[in-house]
């Protein structure tokens, strides 16, 4: 993703946000995506990817210690035991949310950036604009995401 969406600069990262927009559909009786739009999108996926980053490497650093001292229990009894193989689950859970989630969010900086975002990745019909900037991340129209939550 080039760092001129965020600074707002004048460059030929620019010039290909301003084509690029022009390609996002949008349904019908939405206004069409600006430039501005796009950046304040972008923006805002680019402070996630910050601070995923952190979360996943604070939730990472809690994981290693966890599992570093999962053995050091000699003495516990089954009950401890559990409540650490829950505390390791629990914490792998979460590292694994994280995850994806800022897989997620680099995929949807990804479509900004290779003029795809905004299209569903199912039917390649627009999204739909209010979607979007609700859930930035949304790669599926309404009716896919429908389709895909029944199977």
């Amino acid at each position: 993703m080039n760092d001129s969406l965020s600074r707002g600069t004048t460059s030929q990262g620019e010039l290909d946000l301003a084509k690029a927009v022009r390609l996002f559909p949008v349904r019908d009786g939405e206004k069409p995506w600006s430039v501005r739009d796009v950046r304040a999108v972008a923006d805002e996926l680019m402070s996630d990817v910050a601070r995923l980053t952190s979360e996943l490497s604070a939730a990472d650093a809690e994981l290693s210690d966890l599992l570093r001292n999962s053995g050091d229990g000699a003495g516990d009894d089954q009950a401890d035991s559990g409540s650490s193989a829950l505390e390791r689950e629990h914490e792998l859970t979460l590292v694994n949310n994280t995850r994806d989630l800022l897989a997620q969010t680099a995929h949807a900086l990804a479509r900004i950036t290779a003029g795809t975002f905004g299209t569903c990745e199912s039917c390649a019909r627009a999204i739909g604009k209010a979607r979007v900037e609700a859930f930035p991340r949304a790669t599926l129209c309404v009716e896919c995401k429908q389709r895909e939550e029944r199977r």
